[in-house]
């Protein structure tokens, strides 16, 4: 029997969060988490996607806005392995509040690679990047060579985020990595994101409960994929001999008025009849297309997705239909 690892996740009440703690948890690990103590005080509200999974969990309250608390649950802990999925991840709400945005995922990033450097060396880092790094792009898939160009402040705290742990990395010969996940989305995705926002307003209608969906530019492109999929690919990056940085994608690319039609048909209603447009949906800077090469993840990690577009976007409606009703 080899010794039991330890995972210290951010962001675990988020989406990938509670998913990579169901993924860890048959893996045998030990899973801790950090959350904002208003979370522990509100249970189910915030907690709703672990909550089948708390009595196997263990919760510590901290903030990534201070150094002194992620340093003591380090300390304590001595992580085998740290996912930083913790961060202010919606880029609407980005162009509101930029400050937030850029402090939150900068200093919480740079905060744990600090921690690790002076308190928990052997610690592996795993710092959860995006394809949002990427913005407006020139070539028309990504790979881990593309150059970054950000269009919100959420894209550029993760282009920072990125530099940081590469930087850690090669100056401290600490074992981090970086994901640059493309979309990727299930039924624990937060209602405000479009896909999300889809989905439940399919469930919605479908039942009589509300006429109209408003969206914003429903052209805008994305590679879409599963979260339960690219979280076995976080864990596969901390497990290679060499620490390294892999774009995690489908290769496949949708618009949002592709997802749209698709939920509709699945509840048999024309997306037409629902969709309208909004003008104030519409971002500052706009992303038009995202679509990932994700060669080196086959290659090196042996990762691919298993999970396609037409399943993830069904699972999501029928998710939707089974909790309004």
């Amino acid at each position: 029997m080899g010794k039991i690892k330890k995972a210290l996740i951010t962001g675990i009440t988020g989406q990938d969060g509670s998913y990579l703690s169901e993924f860890l948890l048959k893996k045998k690990y030990q899973v801790y988490g950090l959350v904002r103590r208003i979370a522990l005080e509100d249970e189910t509200h915030r907690l709703w996607r672990i909550k089948h999974l708390l009595n196997k969990l263990k919760l510590s309250s901290a903030s990534l806005e201070s150094y002194a608390s992620i340093v003591k649950i380090i300390q304590k802990i001595k992580p085998d392995e740290i996912y930083h999925l913790g961060a202010q991840s919606y880029v609407a709400y980005s162009f509101e509040d930029e400050f937030s945005t850029l402090n939150t995922n900068i200093n919480g990033t740079h905060y744990i690679l600090s921690a690790i450097k002076d308190f928990s060396p052997k610690t592996r880092f795993y710092f959860a990047g995006s394809s949002e790094m990427f913005g407006k792009v020139n070539k028309n898939r990504q790979d881990e060579k593309t150059r970054f160009n950000p269009r919100s402040a959420y894209g550029i705290s993760k282009v920072a985020g990125f530099e940081l742990t590469k930087n850690y990395r090669e100056a401290y010969n600490i074992f981090a990595c970086t994901g640059i996940l493309f979309n990727h989305e299930s039924p624990r995705r937060g209602f405000e994101f479009v896909t999300r926002k889809i989905t439940s307003s399919v469930a919605k209608i479908k039942l009589g409960n509300q006429k109209k969906l408003f969206l914003g530019n429903i052209s805008a492109k994305r590679d879409w994929g599963h979260s339960k999929d690219y979280v076995k690919a976080m864990w596969l990056m901390l497990q290679q001999k060499k620490p390294s940085d892999f774009v995690i994608g489908t290769g496949k690319m949708h618009s949002v008025k592709d997802f749209a039609k698709l939920a509709f048909s699945l509840v048999g209603l024309d997306y037409k009849k629902y969709v309208k447009f909004n003008k104030a949906l519409l971002r500052p800077a706009e992303v038009d297309t995202l679509r990932a090469n994700y060669n080196k993840a086959k290659k090196i990690l042996k990762w691919k997705p298993t999970i396609n577009f037409n399943q993830l976007v069904r699972e999501m409606v029928n998710s939707d239909l089974k909790s309004f009703k």
